[in-house]
Parts: structure tokens; C-alpha cells; sequence
């Protein structure tokens, strides 16, 4: 499974949508418990109106650490302030 966590963009072929960090969160723990495997996150970092359920991305990431599950992470958000907060603490837990 392939997860797109996106407020805003379309969710490409083959993956799974998510707007919120929640609605990720989810999708992850059903996904753990069917086994079925997660082949990747691809996060955007702003979640406009969808913010108040979880956070920004950012917040999906500091749940994965504090849980130590590390799926692969791509990261597609045009926030550059957002994405160099997300890759530094990729680079921190998953690296």
C-alpha cells in the first residue's frame, strides 16, 4: 500500500488518499493489523483546513518515530521551510 497524504492535490494512481494526519494514522494501524505491507509515504507538510485533525505532516513523521515504525517517506510539499523540517528529521530516525 501506498499512502498520499494531501489536502489539496490529487491522490496518483496506486496510491491511497489521506487529507489529515488522523485519517494517515488510520490507514496505517488498519493496514498493520489486515498485514498488509506499507511500501511508502509521500507527505505533503501543509494540511490547510485539515490541520486541526493531527497537525501538519509533520506530525505523522514524530508519530512513526515515537512508535520506531520507518516506512520509506518521499516528501512532495512545496513549503520549503516544511520540507527541510520534514528531511531533517527523516534523516534523524530513518537514515
Amino acid at each position: 500500500m501506498k499512502i498520499w497524504l494531501d489536502d489539496l492535490r490529487p491522490v496518483p494512481e496506486g496510491y491511497e488518499g489521506a487529507k489529515s494526519v488522523n485519517e494517515a494514522i488510520q490507514m496505517i494501524k488498519e493496514a498493520e493489523k489486515a498485514g498488509v505491507e506499507i511500501e511508502l509515504l509521500d507527505l505533503d507538510h501543509d494540511l490547510g483546513d485539515y490541520y486541526s485533525e493531527g497537525g501538519d505532516a509533520i506530525k505523522l513523521l514524530d508519530w512513526l518515530a515515537e512508535r520506531e515504525t520507518f516506512y520509506p517517506i518521499e516528501v512532495h510539499t512545496a513549503n520549503p521551510v516544511g520540507r527541510a523540517n520534514m528531511e531533517r528529521m527523516i534523516a534523524r530516525y530513518w537514515e
